[in-house]
């Protein structure tokens, strides 16, 4: 099965040089509650965006043997995505596109990484603790986490509506795989979904992150 896993999962990897505008096309950024990312358009501070679809709770575990949960991330923007350290394909690239994100704002507080292992099975401690060496990862700036695989996958799946399946019902048993990057402002809301292979795409959630930030 793990097997057939990597084999799907090829997508060569490429270090290429990001072109980002100042700021979005729109005053605010869209919220998102649901698969299909339909964009609604919310004043930020309403009662409607109060009452809009947030991240729930989560308690997992990141490189270091530390506790991550929604505490760690209180007023803080973020950007998430899901991968497993063993993947040969789309899973490096991913990883080279938030480690950009990470030096582009690297100096800001205010921006937060969280990356998920889809494998915990395999992705202990130790391991995503040696990933993150590997990869250059910011203590404390980027988070691999581990964890419960029901949690991890219900969070993709039905918190960030990550895989975008429109309807395909999907169990434990159904391997979660996704090139999507969310991002997640500081009160917990979506607010945009990313290729995280395209660099179109992260040049437009660069920009994104930086409209997001004069927002709140």
């Amino acid at each position: 099965m793990l097997l057939i896993l990597m084999a799907s999962c090829t997508s060569e990897t490429k270090k290429e040089n990001i072109q980002v505008t100042e700021t979005s096309r729109t005053e605010y950024l869209p919220y998102y509650n649901e698969e299909s990312f339909t964009p609604h358009w919310i004043t930020p501070g309403t009662k409607e965006e109060k009452y809009f679809h947030k991240i729930p709770e989560f308690k997992l575990i990141n490189q270091l043997g530390d506790t991550v949960t929604q505490k760690t991330f209180e007023n803080k923007i973020y950007i998430t995505d899901f991968f497993f350290t063993i993947c040969p394909g789309i899973c490096p690239q991913m990883t080279d596109n938030m480690y950009k994100l990470q030096e582009e704002f690297k100096k800001d507080k205010d921006i937060l990484l969280l990356s998920h292992s889809v494998m915990p099975s395999n992705d202990s401690v130790s391991v995503l603790k040696d990933y993150a060496k590997e990869h250059q990862v910011i203590t404390n700036k980027w988070h691999l986490v581990t964890g419960d695989k029901t949690e991890i996958y219900h969070l993709g799946r039905n918190a960030y509506f990550v895989e975008n399946n429109l309807g395909e019902p999907k169990n434990i048993n159904d391997f979660l795989h996704t090139e999507n990057f969310l991002l997640i402002d500081k009160n917990k809301h979506i607010r945009g979904i990313y290729n995280g292979l395209n660099r179109a795409s992260i040049a437009q959630l660069i920009t994104d992150i930086k409209t997001l930030k004069n927002e709140l």
